[in-house]
């Protein structure tokens, strides 16, 4: 397919997972590419380099989040009534990310170390008793949102509904897993909530309802620290902010994490000489985490807008424009990463935008995310002699999220 002829706006492209290839040759032949998109959508210029991300990334006063950081175009009205910490920048930014991240520093999430530990080791026990199973059921969907629940204090018999109402807004581009596809109409009637998605509402019902019952008490959950914290820009938390946060906090807290597993365990099942090579030197399972990280991209993209006129290579972006930054792209890119298409579980120095690269948006979980992942492997990969996939392996209809939903297995323990 010839670069210009490609757009990245078509879901059948991403129907079988990333189109590396089509990846690569926008790289190649045209870094700064534009998509046309159905209306009302405008289109919307793809960046596929990582430099070029990067300059992006970092310079949120010429390509601002404050426009919204999806596809979807929204007007003002939509804005007001959607906007969390995502598409926010500058202090409003910089205070709701103070007021959570004391919850995700490396040092916070350490103390859950032996939580997790406990968690993995049940987790599998359970999958690998029945010996062939749905990966993604049975451990990648189980494990992070049962560490959501821990951080929110809910109730263990909750997780199934959120991994849910997850799947319900994160799919909100699949036929499988959305109430309402965005593109049909009868969504305008959720416009003004996240994803256009039904789910939404009931996700902001459940936190208003942990949040009645957490007001001026001194938790140190999450949803306590929304509720009761104090703002450093001084202008309180409104009940919006609350909801578009918690909600955030429910999707961003577990989707990514577990389709990073997913993809993980699909790539070591696929390079089975990188599976030994930490079944027999188990002290890299912390560096190849960032290995795990880079190849699996869980999330494609983040959408910014240019807010002037700027050249870009031999393009230019006129002020409105949409600007795409594709890190799963980026992590690919063979000027930064040599042999870039090699999953390499000894590569150093892996500088991945997985989590972003700087700049004020770097991912608020990524210690969080970093100890379930070190410590899920460490566990599974010391367990089995290997594992087999014994079907086809689904993957989201979505451009934006890089996610798998089912993958049948068979395991061979030791």
């Amino acid at each position: 397919m010839k670069s210009q002829s490609v757009n990245l706006s078509d879901l059948d492209l991403f129907d079988s997972g990333a189109p590396w290839q089509i990846f690569e040759d926008l790289r190649t032949n045209e870094p700064i590419h534009w998509s046309e998109e159905a209306a009302p959508n405008r289109g919307f210029w793809s960046l596929t380099k990582y430099h070029d991300i990067v300059s992006v990334l970092r310079d949120p006063s010429t390509f601002t989040s404050e426009r919204f950081t999806n596809l979807e175009e929204v007007d003002s009205e939509q804005e007001e009534a959607r906007r969390s910490l995502l598409e926010t920048d500058g202090t409003r930014h910089r205070a709701l990310r103070k007021l959570l991240q004391g919850q995700f520093t490396p040092g916070a999430v350490a103390h859950y170390e032996t939580f997790l530990r406990g968690l993995t080791a049940t987790t599998l026990d359970k999958a690998f008793a029945l010996g062939e199973f749905d990966f993604v059921k049975e451990i990648a969907a189980d494990f992070p949102i049962n560490v959501l629940a821990r951080l929110l204090d809910v109730p263990e018999k909750d997780t199934q509904q959120l991994i849910e109402w997850g799947n319900r807004m994160i799919g909100f581009d699949d036929p499988e897993h959305a109430d309402i596809l965005i593109s049909d109409p009868e969504s305008e009637k959720y416009r003004l909530v996240p994803f256009r998605s039904p789910a939404a509402l009931e996700v902001f019902a459940y936190g208003d309802a942990l949040a009645k019952d957490r007001q001026g008490k001194d938790g140190t959950d999450l949803v306590s620290v929304l509720i009761n914290g104090e703002m450093q820009d001084g202008i309180p938390l409104s009940e919006r902010d609350f909801h578009t946060n918690f909600l955030l906090l429910v999707v961003a807290g577990n989707e990514t994490t577990r389709h990073t597993i997913s993809h993980t365990m699909m790539n070591l099942i696929r390079y089975p000489a990188q599976l030994q090579r930490l079944q027999e030197n188990p002290e890299l399972i912390p560096w190849a985490v960032e290995e795990f990280l880079r190849f699996a991209s869980p999330v494609y993209h983040f959408r910014r807008t240019a807010t002037k006129d700027v050249q870009m290579h031999d393009k230019v972006i006129r002020a409105g424009d949409k600007v795409v930054t594709w890190f799963a792209s980026g992590n690919r890119d063979p000027e930064i990463f040599e042999n870039a298409n090699n999953f390499d579980v000894a590569r150093n120095p892996n500088e991945h935008m997985t989590f972003g690269r700087g700049g004020p948006h770097m991912c608020l979980g990524n210690a969080l995310a970093r100890i379930e992942l070190r410590i899920m492997f460490e566990d599974l990969v010391s367990r089995i002699d290997s594992m087999e996939i014994t079907g086809p392996v689904d993957f989201l209809r979505s451009n934006f999220v890089h996610g798998v939903k089912r993958m049948p297995v068979k395991v061979h323990l030791h």
